[in-house]
Order: C-alpha cells, then structure tokens, then sequence
C-alpha cells in the first residue's frame, strides 16, 4: 500500500502550507485558504502562527518529476515484484539443497 505524505505545495500563495494540504486532501486549495482565514480571524491570530509552524514543519515536494515518481514507486510493491522475487527465493533454495548435496 502507498503511502501518503503531506508536503508543501508548489503552487503556493505563501509559503505553500495551504495548498499541500488540500493536495492531500484531494480538495480546492482555495477551499482550505479560506477555512484557515476564518480560523485565524475567530481565534485572534492563532491560525497565523500555526501556518508558520506549519511552514518549518512541512517539507518540500521533491523538486523533479522522476524523482516525485521514484518516490511513489517505492513505496508500491506490485504483482510484479513479487514475480521477481519469488524467483530469487526459488534460485536460493536450489543453491542451499546443491550445497546440502555436497
């Protein structure tokens, strides 16, 4: 199973905080924007200080591609893989059963 990972969008209006969760989330950043502004409002700026929190929390998105999709790749374990290596195992087991042998 794949993993998810939250990091800072690189479509940002700030410093990205709001847009990588609605990545996440799968939602409108525009949606998230406004509930954080909202928040900050009714709870006397604390909203402003979590964003900030958030920004030094919250990594970077790996900055290519390929590298985004190694990334997702690894974390994937396919029918595939499982082909591959259950063809090692088979080519350990005769290599233990010939060593035995002699």
């Amino acid at each position: 199973m794949a993993t998810k990972r939250l990091y800072k969008s690189q479509e940002k209006k700030i410093c990205g905080v709001c847009g990588g969760i609605a990545e996440y989330l799968g939602i409108d950043p525009t949606l998230i924007r406004l509930a954080w502004a909202i928040i900050t409002c009714c709870t006397v700026g604390t909203g402003l200080i979590a964003y900030f929190v958030c920004a030094i929390v919250m990594a970077d998105r790996p900055s290519s591609e390929p590298d985004w999709d190694n990334m997702k790749r690894a974390n994937e374990y396919t029918e595939s893989d499982k082909e591959f290596n259950s063809y090692f195992e088979k080519e350990k087991q005769e290599n233990r059963t010939k060593k035995d042998e002699e």
